[in-house]
């Protein structure tokens, strides 16, 4: 079975989240794009639409990043395919 990816997107080189332009299931693949670069993701829970995804394992602490901006800090380790909202990384 060929099963088609989900997308998301990546805005900056420096951003370890993406956000996703559809809904997303537990075990559906993501292909975040930045550009021509694509890198796969497999989600590890349900992301709404407009919801960031882990691109990365972000341990607690280290800060999130979207649009090459400080958007957040993991309030607790964050696994890459995990949704990344305010109950994990909120805005600092």
């Amino acid at each position: 079975m060929n099963m088609k990816s989900k997308r998301a997107l990546i805005i900056h080189f420096q951003d370890n989240v993406a956000t996703v332009t559809e809904d997303v299931d537990v075990g559906d693949h993501i292909s975040a794009t930045l550009e021509r670069d694509v890198q796969p993701v497999e989600a590890k829970e349900k992301i709404p639409f407009g919801f960031k995804v882990a691109l990365t394992d972000i341990p607690k602490g280290d800060m999130v990043y979207k649009y090459g901006e400080l958007v957040g800090k993991a309030s607790k380790p964050i696994s890459m395919g995990q949704l990344v909202h305010i109950h994990n990384a909120p805005a600092r």
